[in-house]
């Protein structure tokens, strides 16, 4: 079977994560701290004992939507959809989820610093807004 060739903004999504894992072997600290300065009110929702666990497969899960989501769809996308809903359950607004995924874009985006093109900002930008529109859709 042959393989369907990937899209410009797949490419660029994907290309952002490989370009930051050789900077950076866990993305999980930088992540966090960056989601706790932009808003503040996140960092109660960690403070259990093994959070930094949660954090980290939180995170794993999150970027395997975002490429799933960016790419052919074949199913690890629909957990976007489905954390909005577990989110909302204990609280969390679906702006501050929403927000989550462009704290992502922000840290890679210093972590590429030049290697950050502006189609990568575009492909950033786009995915953005269609996790924003099917994460509105209601269930």
């Amino acid at each position: 079977m042959a393989e369907k060739p990937m899209s410009a903004s797949l490419n660029r999504i994907e290309e952002s994560f490989e370009i930051a894992a050789l900077r950076c072997a866990d993305l999980t600290p930088l992540v966090y701290r960056r989601l706790f300065e932009a808003h503040p009110e996140t960092r109660t929702m960690f403070r259990a004992q093994g959070s930094e666990l949660v954090m980290g497969s939180m995170l794993a899960l999150t970027i395997e939507a975002i490429l799933d989501f960016a790419g052919e769809r074949r199913g690890h996308f629909r957990l976007i959809a489905c954390e909005v809903a577990s989110h909302d359950a204990y609280g969390t607004s679906r702006e501050l989820f929403i927000a989550f995924f462009a704290v992502i874009r922000n840290t890679l985006r210093d972590l590429l610093g030049d290697d950050w093109s502006a189609d990568t900002a575009l492909a950033w930008d786009r995915l953005l807004v269609e996790i924003d529109a099917y994460a509105s859709i209601p269930a």
